[in-house]
């Protein structure tokens, strides 16, 4: 894979003691941006690594995006020699990012104040499930029991159901994408002033504060004027719509985007109705709105409405399968696990592109390397892996 220009971070490099997807997800994204990311992995393997199948044992089609763009060497944190390399690679980075729990970070001597004395101005992110100062701060945290916390399966009860939780690892993702925006706050902070600082992202109050976004809603006046929840949201009828021939995601929005599809279908009745003239009215007849809405896309194709929608600038998209949007992607050959479809930054930069420099690593792969960098000589390299603090993995 040939490497492209320079990302927006190509000066930074990032220490990753991260695993299973909310960590990692956070140094791809950076990598992306074009940071030198050096993560350090367990020998037996991240989680990543084996959630779904891959044509090699460590590299699953998860692992194969979310390992891109960082090198990879496997320390043992125990031993003293493992313990020391680590902390020189931390005086050779700008961020360290781990979701290790207070606990085991205090054990290894690896908690903020251990690195910050060899690395004054590091950026030192600290992501776990629970807030360090609280009675929880080194209780055990997944997604699953995060999406819980976080008030996700109770609005799937206010929806009239039982709780659930999305099936997706949302948490994780969230917290990834605030880990991303955290450290670059504070390392803009250190560009300015020279400071460095420990930054902390805890899963919960993180997911909290996202799903109070809009679900707050009446209850965040004080006293509250009503309960959680956003209603438009909530409407058990929010949803695809099934058309004569299959399904389609319309979500009529504006007056005239109700009026246009009332008298299309024949319900003049409603494209007249009085509750349309404002978002608070549409808003609290939700329910009735979205289930005319409903009978009447049954009544056309789904090319029909899709065409129908892009004549009067109404929101709408088809169904699209997931398999069909994994082969819509480009495919690239990985020198172990062949060829695999890579999923692209999202984000465009006209000038300082974010791209894949650097596929997904085997465990400790780039160890040697990395070493020599930080002044090892070969016979301390070959020294550490003969007492076991370095590790490879075939």
């Amino acid at each position: 894979m040939a490497p492209t220009a320079g990302g927006p971070l190509s000066d930074v490099r990032v220490l990753d003691l991260t695993s299973v997807v909310m960590g990692p997800l956070a140094t791809q994204i950076l990598g992306d941006l074009g940071a030198d990311v050096i993560t350090v992995e367990d020998i037996g393997g991240d989680t990543n690594r084996f959630m779904g199948q891959g044509r090699h044992p460590q590299l699953s089609g998860t692992a194969l995006n979310l390992l891109r763009n960082k090198r990879n060497i496997s320390l043992d944190l125990k031993h003293p020699d493992g313990r020391e390399a680590c902390l020189r690679l931390a005086e050779h980075s700008d961020i360290l990012v781990t979701n290790l729990r207070p606990g085991p970070l205090g054990r290894l001597r690896l908690a903020y104040p251990d690195v910050g004395t060899r690395k004054p101005d590091i950026i030192y992110c600290q992501a776990q499930g629970w807030p360090t100062d609280s009675a929880a701060g080194d209780r055990p945290a997944y997604d699953d029991v995060v999406q819980s916390a976080a008030g996700v399966a109770h609005l799937y009860e206010q929806q009239g159901g039982e709780p659930r939780i999305v099936p997706s690892i949302i948490a994780d993702k969230v917290s990834g994408i605030t880990i991303v925006y955290a450290v670059l706050a504070a390392l803009h902070h250190r560009d300015r002033t020279g400071e460095g600082q420990r930054v902390e992202v805890p899963m919960v109050p993180t997911m909290q504060a996202f799903m109070l976004v809009e679900h707050g809603a009446d209850a965040i006046p004080e006293p509250p004027l009503g309960s959680t929840g956003y209603r438009r949201v909530l409407s058990a009828d929010r949803g695809p719509q099934r058309t004569a021939d299959g399904w389609i995601h319309m979500l009529p929005y504006s007056r005239d985007n109700y009026v246009d599809l009332f008298r299309l279908g024949g319900r003049d009745d409603l494209a007249a109705d009085p509750v349309l003239e404002n978002r608070a009215s549409r808003s609290a007849n939700v329910e009735v709105l979205y289930a005319a809405v409903a009978e009447i896309v049954r009544t056309r194709s789904t090319a029909s409405w899709l065409e129908f929608c892009d004549e009067h600038d109404i929101p709408c998209s088809p169904i699209v399968n997931l398999d069909e949007l994994v082969a819509g992607y480009p495919v690239a050959e990985h020198s172990h696990a062949g060829s695999y479809h890579v999923i692209p930054s999202p984000v465009v930069f006209d000038s300082t592109p974010a791209g894949v420099r650097r596929q997904a690593a085997l465990i400790g792969e780039h160890g040697d390397e990395v070493l020599a960098e930080l002044g090892y000589t070969p016979d301390e390299v070959a020294a550490l892996r003969a007492s076991g603090a370095l590790r490879s993995r075939s």
